[in-house]
């Protein structure tokens, strides 16, 4: 070995040396009110006694503010020494019992409510608890648990029970018919995190469904009375990519749905029905952000009144109405821009302009129906939300959404609690 040659080696194990990240000697969390520390250390990657990784403390940063118990997250490094480091959370949390009050009117004219109350940090240990009564001519109510880290920092479940019962209008050609639906289910998922950005949720869903004829058209080969047992097997997978500041978002995320229903009647066979909604949200200036929600979904193509994809006020279609028509599959866009109109402390008043797009395939009909001009519709319009940055998806929104195509007569005003999408 020349000398050359041993002082380059030399110069490089120095530089090596010198430069090696610090140790993490200790992890703290601050800020902490309510959720356990026990909790975020299963959230977070980083370990004591590994050596500092700042990529992996930005992941840990947007993985601990996508809690709902958290409405914002930082971090801060001290040196200890040369070899050792400190790194401190910080931690600002949410309000995480949330009461939840909707008025609203059904498909016969009805003043309808619903009262529920959720906790989406019981017990601080991100664990989502809570349910619902409502009453909109008939009797609902239901309960939901869901702890994604029952077991392990990647392994939880959930539970829900529903006993929901309303009005609904069931199509025949140019035709409807009001029926009670009632749906009483029991769902049991297991909850898997794979990764930072992949999830998978998978179970059975065991429901009783039952049709009661109440008013309308009717036809000779649509029952007036259905009584059916099922099992849904199901299947969801999220591509999450991201980042939340307070009421801004951006990033792309992915759910794809898959359930397959088994059941034994002459009126309905087995059918699968799957949609995929992909996300995506870009930060325009200090005050804007575009939001997207791209929605394709399809059924087993059956020529029955019971088909599973819906237009509706607080599905799909801004202004469309309640319920006003059925297919056995769906394509929607929902596209808006929000932006910051006044800011003060907790409180946010946010503007937004959004179009709504969709087409869907006819009961019994062919992938053609998606560009027929009679099953396209267009809904643009106007609204606001009323936001607090301390309670979790706190956010009251009113929008007005008004039809442009020919076949999109109608408009009309969409309350609810959570953004549109």
């Amino acid at each position: 070995m020349n000398k050359l040659t041993f002082l380059f080696i030399t110069i490089f194990c120095a530089a090596s040396l010198f430069s090696q990240a610090p140790t993490i000697s200790d992890i703290n969390f601050e800020g902490l009110k309510r959720t356990k520390e026990k909790i975020l250390f299963r959230v977070v990657e980083v370990e004591k006694d590994e050596e500092l990784n700042l990529s992996k403390l930005e992941k840990d940063i947007i993985q601990l503010k996508r809690l709902p118990a958290i409405s914002h997250a930082y971090y801060k490094i001290k040196n200890v020494n040369d070899t050792k480091c400190i790194v401190t959370f910080f931690i600002e949390e949410n309000f995480t019992v949330i009461p939840e009050v909707n008025l609203w009117t059904t498909t016969n004219k009805r003043l309808a409510y619903k009262l529920g109350v959720y906790d989406y940090n019981f017990l601080g240990r991100n664990i989502g608890i809570g349910g619902f009564y409502q009453q909109n001519g008939f009797d609902s109510y239901g309960f939901n648990f869901r702890a994604p880290m029952l077991f392990s920092r990647t392994m939880g479940i959930a539970f829900n029970h529903q006993n929901w019962s309303s009005e609904e209008p069931l199509y025949f050609g140019d035709n409807s018919a009001n029926y009670k639906y009632q749906n009483i289910s029991y769902e049991l998922l297991l909850l898997c995190r794979i990764n930072f950005k992949h999830t998978i949720d998978f179970g059975v869903n065991l429901f009783n469904e039952k049709y009661t004829y109440l008013s309308g058209h009717t036809m000779d080969d649509v029952p007036q009375q259905l009584d059916l047992n099922k099992k849904l097997l199901k299947f969801v997978y999220t591509y999450d990519d991201l980042n939340y500041f307070y009421h801004y978002v951006e990033g792309f995320k992915s759910q794809l749905y898959g359930q397959y229903v088994t059941t034994i009647n002459e009126y309905q066979n087995d059918f699968f029905i799957a949609w995929n909604d992909a996300f995506y949200f870009k930060r325009i200036g200090e005050k804007g952000n575009w939001a997207n929600r791209l929605r394709i979904g399809l059924s087993t193509n059956e020529e029955s009144p019971f088909a599973p994809f819906a237009l509706d006020n607080n599905v799909n279609l801004r202004g469309v109405g309640i319920l006003v028509d059925r297919g056995t599959g769906s394509i929607v866009w929902n596209t808006e821009y929000r932006h910051t109109l006044y800011e003060k402390n907790w409180f946010v008043l946010q503007g937004n302009v959004f179009t709504d797009f969709g087409t869907w395939r006819t009961p019994g009909g062919s992938l053609k129906d998606f560009v027929k001009s009679e099953n396209v519709r267009v809904y643009s319009g106007v609204g606001l939300r009323f936001i607090s940055k301390k309670i979790f998806n706190a956010v009251f929104r009113i929008d007005y959404g008004y039809g442009v195509t020919p076949n999109s007569s109608s408009s009309g005003l969409v309350f609810g609690i959570g953004q549109y999408f």
